[in-house]
C-alpha cells in the first residue's frame, strides 16, 4: 500500500510539472491587424545611421509547448538593419527577415515536422519578416520601450506590439525582448494529438546586436 501510495505521488507531481506553461508570466504581445502601407521595409529616414544586425551575437529563439513538455528552438539564418535617428530609438526603425529554413530545435525528429505543412510550410512561405512603425518609450515589466510593427509568418501579416530594452551607444544598437505571440493568429492552428494538444502560446525571445552599417 505505501509504494502504491508513493507511486501514484511520483506520477501526480510528475503531472504537474509536465503541464507548466513556459509563457506564463510572459507578456503577450498585442496583435492587431497590419499598419496599411508599411508591409515593406522602410527606407532609411533622412539623418539616419545605418546599423546591421551582427549574426555571430544576435539571436532568434522561441519557445513551444505542449501538455507533457516543451520544446526549445530559434533560427540560425536571419538578417536585420536598424536606422537610428539622433541616437534616439523613438525616431527610429528596424526591419528583420528570417530564413524559415533555417529553423533549429533540440529534436531533430521536431524539425521536419516543423517545417512541414502542419506548421511553418517552408517550401511554401521561405521567408518571415518584421518592419518596426512605431517605437515608444517605456514598457512592461521594467522594458525601455514598446515596440509596434508588422510581423509576417506563414503567409500571414499582423501588427504585433511588445516591451524591449534598447541601449544605444556610437558604435551599435542592442535590443532585447522576450514575450509570448499566439500562434494561431498566423494560422498555425495544428492542434498536436488529442491527449497532448499543443499550447497556442509560444514565447518569442530576441537578442539583438547591431553595428554600425560599413
Amino acid at each position: 500500500m505505501q509504494l502504491v501510495r508513493l507511486s501514484l505521488i511520483g506520477l501526480a507531481a510528475l503531472a504537474i510539472a509536465a503541464c507548466d506553461d513556459p509563457s506564463k508570466g510572459k507578456t503577450k504581445a498585442v496583435t492587431t491587424e497590419a499598419v496599411p502601407n508599411a508591409i515593406e521595409p522602410k527606407n532609411a529616414p533622412t539623418g539616419a545611421t545605418t546599423y546591421t544586425f551582427d549574426q555571430t551575437t544576435s539571436k532568434i529563439e522561441w519557445t513551444g509547448s505542449k501538455v507533457t513538455g516543451k520544446h526549445d528552438g530559434g533560427f540560425k539564418t536571419f538578417k536585420g538593419t536598424v536606422n537610428l535617428v539622433d541616437q534616439t530609438p523613438e525616431k527610429s526603425s528596424v526591419t528583420v527577415e528570417i530564413e524559415t529554413d533555417s529553423l533549429y530545435t533540440d529534436s531533430d525528429k521536431l524539425v521536419g515536422h516543423l517545417k512541414s505543412p502542419d506548421f511553418f510550410d517552408v517550401p511554401k512561405f521561405p521567408k518571415a519578416s518584421f518592419t518596426s512603425t512605431e517605437v515608444k518609450k517605456g514598457g512592461e515589466k521594467g522594458a525601455s520601450h514598446t515596440v509596434t510593427g508588422n510581423l509576417t509568418l506563414h503567409g500571414v501579416t499582423k501588427g504585433i506590439t511588445f516591451p524591449a530594452t534598447i541601449k544605444t551607444t556610437p558604435g551599435g544598437v542592442d535590443v532585447d525582448a522576450e514575450f509570448a505571440i499566439n500562434r494561431k493568429d498566423f494560422g498555425l492552428v495544428y492542434a498536436g494529438k488529442p491527449d497532448d494538444l499543443i499550447r497556442d502560446d509560444v514565447v518569442i525571445k530576441l537578442t539583438i546586436r547591431s553595428q554600425k552599417k560599413s
